[in-house]
């Protein structure tokens, strides 16, 4: 999966990049083709947000999820696109 992280209002760190990585890597067995993922991740005071879109062959799916920390919101949009994925495959 090519994976383009971006940071806005935010320092870059090595680590939340290779923490978005490994958790989308776990879509690679749900899709079948490959699919090209962009993510934002930005601060505006004490909001933490994350969009995320992936966008593959007959697949476009996009979640956006805000909390006070940034490692939950992460996980708590990818639960949100990992639903998507599923119900879209059962269709």
């Amino acid at each position: 999966m090519q994976i383009s992280v971006t940071f806005k209002n935010l320092p870059p760190s090595e680590h939340l990049k290779t923490y978005v990585k490994e958790k989308l890597d776990r879509f690679d067995r749900l899709l079948d083709n490959p699919a090209e993922a962009s993510v934002v991740l930005s601060v505006e005071k004490f909001r933490h947000m994350a969009e995320i879109s992936i966008i593959g062959d007959r697949l476009s799916i996009y979640g956006k999820e805000v909390t006070d920390d940034m490692y939950s919101t992460i996980d708590m949009v990818l639960d949100k696109l990992e639903k998507q994925i599923k119900k879209t495959k059962a269709k």
